[in-house]
């Protein structure tokens, strides 16, 4: 450890190193300096990230970017090493980065409160707002067709065709559900292409748990975990926000019938999404949104699906037919998008008034 706190520009000397946080997929410590200057830092798992170099560009770059100008939402800054750049290397070939600690605040597993949704919202959409004059195509696509829903499609038939555990009769409505949505759910990868919906910079992960709130005052201060930056779709980050967020249900719960979208979360998310980066977005990207939200749903649950079927290789388990459970969670929220689809649009024309 000490080698690898010796390649960082520190302001003062290392009075302390320790474990950090519960994340699944970095190994994070929490670094106090002489003065009391305090720093994140943090080994890349070259797993889950296979090209970290191209990542931190990502990530130095829309970060930069961000502090240029001078907005209210506060953006992270890599610490230098010693030779001027933002990666250490260990005698492992490991890969550690560096940051400043944004200080206190507190991270939300779910919305206490629709106010604290909006907030959420205000967060990733000045995040998109920041972001809108970004070259976002010029930004490296770290993890190939992440969102790219007609290949997660050709992913789901691949792994039935495959059925490596014999899974597959026992999940045939769930595969059928999909499948009997296909045309749809390819709509906003179909947009893209054409040119009618444009690249934006993405977070790509827009859990309530990547917002950092200030405790005293429960504004957002800071979006977490860039990892994810990458270019993409507004409808993505919104989707898959209104997926996490506004589900009354755990994304693993077993009883469906607490399943269902709770169109005030969803209202109170639209409403601070466009409040914040509304006048940035096109006519067409705040018509889809809704979409978004819906293939978001449907992406994940297929990814999780797919994962059962091969064998739960990908996504960590906790029970047998875990990703099972997940995988008609998101389905059944899926479905219950559907059934309130029209009051969903009314939302919409409703709180984008103008805008549409």
């Amino acid at each position: 450890m000490q080698q690898i706190l010796r390649q960082f520009r520190f302001a003062g000397s290392v009075e302390c190193c320790e474990p950090y946080g519960n994340g699944h997929v970095n190994r994070t410590y929490h670094v106090v300096c002489s003065g009391g200057a305090e720093y994140i830092l943090q080994r890349i798992n070259r797993v889950a990230f296979q090209e970290p170099v191209e990542l931190m560009e990502n990530i130095d770059a829309v970060t930069r970017f961000m502090a240029a100008q001078h907005g209210p939402l506060q953006a992270l800054r890599f610490i230098e090493t010693v030779d001027g750049g933002i990666l250490a290397v260990d005698g492992e070939g490991e890969y550690w980065r560096a940051y400043d600690f944004v200080g206190s605040g507190v991270c939300l597993e779910s919305p206490r409160s629709t106010g604290d949704f909006y907030e959420a919202a205000i967060a990733f959409g000045r995040f998109q707002m920041a972001l809108s004059d970004f070259p976002a195509a010029s930004l490296h696509e770290t993890i190939p067709h992440f969102h790219d829903t007609c290949d997660r499609i050709r992913q789901l038939r691949v792994s039935v065709a495959a059925d490596p555990l014999g899974r597959v009769d026992g999940v045939q409505p769930e595969i059928a559900f999909v499948l009997s949505r296909e045309q749809e759910l390819g709509e906003l990868c179909r947009q893209l292409s054409a040119g009618e919906l444009p690249l934006r910079v993405t977070h790509n992960d827009t859990k309530l748990n990547n917002v950092l709130f200030d405790e005293r005052t429960g504004k957002a201060k800071c979006v977490l975990d860039l990892d994810t930056v990458m270019p993409g779709l507004s409808a993505y980050d919104f989707g898959d926000a209104v997926r996490f967020g506004a589900s009354t249900a755990a994304e693993d719960e077993k009883d469906l019938s607490k399943v269902e979208i709770d169109l005030a979360m969803y209202e109170a998310f639209l409403r601070g999404y466009l409040d914040a980066c509304g006048d940035v977005l096109t006519r067409r990207e705040i018509e889809v949104l809704p979409l978004g939200a819906k293939i978001m749903t449907a992406e994940v649950g297929m990814r999780f699906l797919k994962d059962y079927i091969d064998g739960d290789i990908y996504f960590s388990i906790h029970r047998p037919g875990h990703n099972l459970d997940r995988a008609r969670t998101q389905l059944k929220l899926v479905a219950d998008m559907e059934r309130k689809w029209d009051e969903m649009q009314h939302i919409l024309r409703e709180v984008a008034g103008a805008r549409l």
